[in-house]
C-alpha cells in the first residue's frame, strides 16, 4: 500500500531522510520540485546578472573573482537542475524553452547592476540571503541528495559574501558615495526578496516535508542580523535598526513600498500591498528578457544551424 502524505511527515519528523522518488508522495515531490526550480533558477539567472557588471571591473584581479563566483553560481545552478532531471523534470525543455516571465528567479536579479560597486554590494547582500536560505535548506533538508549536494553550495556562498564585505571595506575609504547609493536601492531590495511575511503566506508543507526549517520572516530576520551591522560598522545608512526590548531587527519604514524600476529608487512613502508585489514579481524586471536570452541563445543558434544542414 502506498505511503500517506500524514505517514511520510511522521517519518520524517523521526528522522528520516529521503533518498529516491519512490520514497515519496506525490504532494512530497511536486513541493520539492517547486523549491528545487526556484533555487536552480536563481542560481542560473545570477550569472549574466554578475556577468553583466563584471565586464567593467577596474583590474585583472577583480575579473577573476567575478569570474569565479560567475562559474560558482552555474555550478550550483548545475546540483538542482540535475536533482530535477532525477525527479522527472525535462531540465532541457525548462532551462532553454521556458517564456523568460515563467523563471522562478527573485525579481532582483531582473534590475540590472550597472557597475563594480553594485556587484560588490550584490554579493554582501544577494549571496548573503542566498548563503541564509540554501543553508537553512543544507541543515533541515530532508531530501539526501539535494542535502549533500548543499554542502559545496553553502562553503561557495559564505565565499561570495565574504567577498563582497571585504570589498565594501576596501572600497569605503575611496567610493562612499557610489557604495551608499547602491545600498538605498539594495539593501531594500533584498529584504523584499525574503518573500509574503508569515502572517499573509503558510509554510505548512515545506516545513512539515522538512524541506526547509525557518519561515520567511526569520529567515529575514537572520539576513538582517549581519547585513545591518555591517553597513553600519562601515558608516553607510540602512533604513532598519535593533530594538533592544525585543532583539530583532526592525524595518525603518513599511514593507512593501513601491519601487521607481526606472530610477531604481524605492518610494518609502508610498505603501503598497503585497499583491501589489506579486503582480510586479510576475511581470518580472527590466533585465529579465535580456539575462534569459543570454542562456538561451547558445542554444537556439545551435539549433538553427542543425536545422540547416
Amino acid at each position: 500500500m502506498a505511503m500517506t502524505d500524514e505517514q511520510l511527515i511522521e517519518r520524517i519528523g523521526q528522522g528520516h531522510i529521503v533518498e529516491s522518488p519512490g520514497e515519496m508522495t506525490p504532494e512530497y515531490r511536486q513541493t520539492l520540485i517547486h523549491i528545487l526550480t526556484v533555487s536552480a533558477d536563481t542560481e542560473l539567472i545570477s550569472a549574466p546578472s554578475y556577468y553583466t557588471a563584471a565586464r567593467n571591473v577596474p583590474s585583472m584581479n577583480n575579473l577573476i573573482s567575478a569570474l569565479a563566483i560567475i562559474q560558482d553560481e552555474l555550478s550550483h545552478a548545475h546540483i538542482g537542475y540535475r536533482i530535477l532531471q532525477d525527479l522527472g523534470v525535462d531540465t532541457e525543455a525548462l532551462i532553454y524553452d521556458r517564456d523568460p516571465k515563467q523563471f522562478k528567479h527573485p525579481y532582483a536579479f531582473d534590475v540590472p547592476l550597472r557597475s563594480w560597486i553594485e556587484l560588490i554590494v550584490a554579493n554582501a547582500f544577494y549571496d548573503r540571503a542566498g548563503y541564509v536560505l540554501l543553508g537553512d535548506v543544507y541543515r533541515h533538508c530532508s531530501y539526501g541528495p539535494w542535502r549533500r549536494g548543499l554542502a559545496k553550495v553553502d562553503k561557495e556562498e559564505n565565499f561570495h559574501l565574504r567577498h563582497g564585505e571585504n570589498g565594501m571595506r576596501r572600497l569605503a575609504a575611496t567610493h562612499r558615495e557610489e557604495l551608499q547609493q547602491a545600498i538605498d536601492w539594495m539593501f531594500p531590495m533584498t529584504v523584499e526578496w525574503f518573500g509574503l511575511p508569515d502572517s499573509l503566506k503558510t509554510h505548512g508543507k515545506q516545513i512539515g516535508y522538512r524541506l526547509k526549517g525557518s519561515t520567511n520572516d526569520q529567515l529575514r530576520q537572520t539576513w538582517l542580523r549581519t547585513a545591518v551591522p555591517l553597513c553600519e560598522g562601515l558608516g553607510f545608512r540602512v533604513p532598519a535598526h535593533h530594538e533592544r526590548a525585543t532583539d530583532a531587527y526592525v524595518l525603518d519604514y513599511p514593507l512593501p513600498v513601491d519601487f521607481d524600476e526606472a530610477e531604481r529608487r524605492w518610494l518609502m512613502d508610498r505603501p503598497i500591498t503585497w499583491n501589489d508585489v506579486l503582480v510586479r514579481w510576475k511581470r518580472r524586471g527590466p533585465g529579465n528578457a535580456m539575462f534569459v536570452e543570454m542562456l538561451q541563445r547558445g542554444r537556439r543558434q545551435m539549433r538553427e544551424t542543425v536545422e540547416r544542414h
